[in-house]
């Protein structure tokens, strides 16, 4: 896949990535509805990623921080945190790139959140609350969130 350029709504921050797959997927989760107002879009960044200019991380739960430019606001990347196999692993805000890096949308999370007023077109999968949180367990002083 190509390399992409992309930059916050302000363009203090400047992306440069490179999918890791042609997909993107969309998070309809309490955290994401109200980091956005309305499920985050994203693709799944392969390492090497940069992002230059004034970004501001905000750890949001025991496994994940986000990430948005410190002058706007826009959003930038969700990250794994949690020790493991998924450490590292990054979901690049699509908003960030023309034509949303020109990708579909083949994957929704949180689907029994999302809210009445809207939907998608097309067909993908879709996981509940339930079957997201089964990926993260609890961590050892047993908070899960």
């Amino acid at each position: 896949m190509p390399e992409l350029q992309g930059q916050c709504m302000c363009g203090a921050v400047t992306v440069t990535a490179t999918p890791a797959r042609d997909a993107l997927g969309a998070c309809h989760c309490d955290m994401c509805r109200r980091w956005t107002s309305s499920a985050l879009v994203t693709f799944p960044a392969q390492p090497g990623y940069a992002a230059l200019g004034p970004v501001k991380t905000f750890t949001s739960s025991d496994w994940a921080e986000r990430a948005f430019c410190e002058e706007c606001g826009s959003a930038l990347w969700y990250r794994i945190t949690l020790p493991g196999e998924m450490h590292g692993q990054t979901q690049i805000a699509a908003g960030l790139f023309d034509n949303a890096a020109g990708n579909t949308l083949k994957l929704e999370l949180y689907i029994d959140k999302k809210p009445e007023g809207y939907a998608f077109a097309g067909e993908r999968r879709q996981m509940t609350e339930a079957e997201v949180m089964a990926m993260y367990p609890p961590s050892e002083e047993g908070d899960s969130q």
